[in-house]
Formats: structure tokens, sequence, C-alpha cells
């Protein structure tokens, strides 16, 4: 008998005959990303002491709404610790640090790794470009499948092979469908824009898992894995996005509502904090404490929720005191050391960033990133930068002193960001993400080295074009995960869009789409 339970956010547990299998379980009562992100709905409720003596404990990525350290250091001492290999050291340097002395396990992609000796074992699935290290597990347990999705956005064929491996029958799919993203709500738009912006991803992030799920056909899908909620007074007017209607974040319900209306024929479900499913039978069994929370009443909610967890988030912030006088000085070494990492990044990033740095000793200061070189300086009237950052010099002063990375401190949304032209630099967040040579190597290999020899044909406006299968920023099957309409075709993987009579990406820095007119 194979059951899974769900934590909460993108947290599982798979309990078989012989094994307990935690899967991206985050319950932290600081919550993430500098005490910005909470569980919601709320998971502590849940019999913690009972989860975490745990056989196996599998982490799909770094983000730390699914890498716990919390939770690591409350681990049984013979739980065994399952990551995906990826090609920087960064994760696997941050779970050997946070894992105690247990054993950590990397999974190679796609080979299987067993979980008992009666034929359960579980798989690590990356997403196809290096650029992203997400991955989604696929476990096998007590002859049932379960595709957990995480973050990862797999392609169509990546779903269909995980399908295949196995035996043609997935139980369960879980997909996340949050989309929880510091663009566009720490961005600088005038109301009906963002609210544009907003709708637009989010249907757009919908139809990319109605597409993943109609080419998967699980027996049940259920969307996951957020969103978060916002319990801190610097952040908590981040809420507004999770509107039932029009937030920019789905939760759960509201993404199950509408993946029926676009997918009747596909079985759907939405799971709370301590739900489960019998994949032998299919039975449901509803937590009655998470059954008393309700999506379309919040307020009063995350009034109480944010009572309860002030002094864990204030805490979680003492780490961050405010920088001395030598933070101008440290800011510029530590951009001159991310400046050598990759000559490739630098060709591509190519534009100035303008760093609103506030508070005591802060400054602005505009990063070159020049295909000639990386400069540091004070910022200049006559320069218009291409990015605007603005934040507080404790978060900037944490990042240069390791205690939390880049990507980190901007999904606190404890960040405002403007862009002029309006377009999204994958490079640029790419390099203060990985920060780190081998992981930005693998970029450029994958980008310079793969196969553009497939080719499809598509219509749009009366006109036919020739143009590469596969999408060049992530490696996405255009011809099953994108939309052709007004001259252009996105790929809704990453929401990437291609004008199709000259190939430019119109959206992003990205490379430029093969495309030929018939």
């Amino acid at each position: 008998m194979a059951k899974v339970t769900f934590l909460g956010h993108a947290g599982a547990a798979v309990d078989a005959g012989a094994f307990q299998l935690l899967v991206d379980p985050w319950f932290a009562p600081a919550g993430a990303f500098l005490g910005a992100w909470h569980q919601y709905p709320r998971n502590d409720h849940l019999d913690l002491a009972g989860l975490l003596d745990a056989d196996w404990v599998a982490v799909s990525h770094e983000h730390l709404d699914h890498f716990d350290p919390w939770v690591l250091n409350q681990l049984s001492a013979r739980t065994r610790i399952l990551i995906p290999h990826y090609p920087g050291p960064a994760f696997r340097e941050r779970m050997m640090a946070a894992a105690g002395g247990r054993n950590v396990i990397e999974l190679t992609p796609w080979e299987k790794f067993p979980l008992d000796n009666r034929g359960s074992w579980i798989t690590a699935i990356p997403e196809l470009s290096p650029m992203c290290h997400d991955a989604a597990f696929l476990v096998f347990a007590d002859g049932r499948g379960f595709l957990h999705a995480n973050d990862a956005r797999l392609t169509a064929a990546q779903a269909r092979r995980a399908k295949h491996l196995v035996g043609g029958r997935l139980d369960l799919m879980a997909v996340q469908t949050s989309q929880a993203s510091w663009h566009p709500i720490c961005y600088h738009y005038g109301p009906d824009e963002m609210t544009k912006i907003s709708m637009d991803k989010r249907v757009s992030k919908l139809r990319a898992v109605q597409r993943l799920v109609r080419q998967t056909a699980p027996e049940l899908a259920a969307p996951y894995a957020g969103p978060p909620c916002f319990l801190d007074a610097e952040v908590d007017h981040h809420n507004r996005t999770l509107a039932q209607e029009d937030g920019a974040f789905c939760d759960p319900e509201a993404a199950t509502a509408w993946l029926r209306e676009h997918l009747p024929k596909q079985s759907w479900q939405s799971f709370k904090p301590g739900d489960s499913i019998d994949l032998d039978t299919g039975a449901v069994d509803r937590d009655p404490v998470s059954a008393e929370f309700s999506f379309t009443d919040r307020d009063e909610y995350l009034k109480r929720y944010a009572a309860d967890r002030a002094a864990a988030i204030a805490e979680a912030l003492t780490p961050y005191p405010e920088p001395d006088s030598g933070l101008f000085d440290r800011f510029a070494a530590h951009f001159a050391y991310l400046g050598g990492l990759s000559d490739y990044f630098l060709r591509q990033i190519a534009m100035v960033v303008r760093f609103d740095v506030t508070g005591p000793n802060g400054g602005v200061w505009d990063v070159d990133f020049s295909p000639d070189g990386l400069a540091v300086s004070e910022a200049s009237p006559d320069v218009r930068p291409h990015y605007r950052i603005t934040t507080a010099g404790r978060w900037v002063d944490g990042v240069i002193a390791g205690r939390i990375a880049w990507e980190d401190l901007l999904l606190s949304f404890r960040v405002s960001l403007s862009r002029d032209p309006d377009v999204y630099n994958d490079y640029l967040v790419g390099l203060l993400k990985h920060a780190n040579a081998p992981a930005l190597q693998a970029v450029e290999v994958y980008e310079n080295e793969r196969d553009e020899s497939e080719r499809i044909t598509v219509a749009c406006d009366g006109v036919s074009y020739d143009i590469q299968r596969y999408c060049p920023h992530a490696g996405e099957d255009l011809s099953v995960g994108a939309i052709v309409r007004d001259g252009r075709i996105q790929c809704l993987a990453h929401n990437f869009a291609f004008d199709l009579a000259t190939g430019e990406c119109v959206n992003a820095r990205a490379a430029n789409l093969d495309a030929r007119r018939v």
C-alpha cells in the first residue's frame, strides 16, 4: 500500500510498506526568505515528531521554501537525504552544511535509486536548461507512480518519459500553479498595468499546467506548491496577490477550478496540509484542522497568523545588522568576483544595473556589465541604467557575507525594481543566482552545443514559418508547448516570446529563435 500525505506548500510524505519518504518538507516557524514567506495555509498542527523520523528526505532545490534547514536539523540521525545532481556545487554545499553529518546522496538524473528491497525507487528529473536548477521527483512506491513536479517546469516530453518509466500509469501528479516570483509585484507599474501583467502571468502559468497535464494524462492531477502568504509588516501588502479571482499567485482551489473547466476530462483534486490519498484505492482522507481553513476568508486569519509568528520573524532578522562604512568597498569586490566568473554571461548581460542601497552607509551604485569587463562606480546622472534594484544595505551586506543568496533576497520581496526597457534579462538573474563558474559554464555549453536541426512549421496570420522545434531558452518542445498569435510564438514553459519574422526574443534577453518564412 502507498499513501501520499500533503504537508503544505510543496511538502509531501510517501508512506509505503517498507519506508517513509518526505519530499520538500517546509515547517520553519520563521518562514523563508528573511522571514517574508510563510506556509499558507499554516501547517504547524501536523505531527512533526512522527514525520521527522522518516527513512528518506528528498529536497528538490535550494529555494528556502523547499530546502528547510530548520527541518533538517530535527531529522533522525538515520534519515538519508536525497538531492538532484546539478552542474554547480552551490546546492550540494548548502545541503552538506545543513545536514549535520547525515548521509547526503546526489541522484543522477533519470537513474532509479532504490528506496527498499521490494522494487520501490525514486529518480530526479531536472529542467532541461542548466540555467534552471529545479527538479521534479518521480517516486515508484509499492507499484504506484507519483510525479511530484515541485517548481520544475518540465517539458511534455519529460513528463511522458516519466510516465513510461513507471509502466505507463501515473497514479498522482502534483504540479505547481502559483508561480510566486518577484515580477511583477516588486516592480514599479501603475495599478492597471500591474493587474494586466499579473493576470497574464497567472493565466499563462495555468495554460502551461493544462498543456503539461493533457500531454501526460495522470490518473489524478493536484495543483500544489504554494502560494505563500506574507506576515511581516514590510511585505504584508503583497497579500493582495492572493485574491482568488485576479491575484498574481493562484491558490490550489482556484487553480483546480480553472483547470477543471479547461480540461474537464482530467481528474483533479486540491489538497491542504494533512490531507492524504491512498494510491491503491483513490480514497481521500481530509485533515480536520485544515478543513476549517478557507482561501476566501483570509484577513482575520492572516492577522492572527502574523501575531503568532512575530517573534520568530524578528529572530530571523537578527543576523542582519546595519552595515559599517566599508559596504561600498565590499560591494565592489563582490561584483568584481562575479564579473570574473564568465565572459559569456558578461556578453549576454551587456547593460548597467543601478543599485539603490538604502539605510546607513548605503548609496547609489552602478554595476556596468560590459563585454569588456565589469566596473563598479558611484551612480552618474549621465548614465541611464537598464535595471534598477532598490533594497536595504543590511540585506546587501548579508548577501556579500554569504548569509543569504541574491536569489533569496529577490524572493524575499524586500526589494523594488524597474527596467528600462521593460525586458527581462535571464543572464543577469542567472549570474546572481548561480555565482559559481561550473554552473555558468554548464549554461554556456548547453546554449552553444544544443542540436537545432529538428524543425517544425507554424502558421500565423496566413504566413507559414519554418522554425527550430525546441525553444532556444530552455528547450521546451514548441510543437506542443507554445501559443502562436499576433506574429509571435510564445513558449509556455517560461513565457519567452519570439517574433516569427525576425526570430528575436521580444520580452527577454535570450538567444534568437531560428525562424524562416516559408
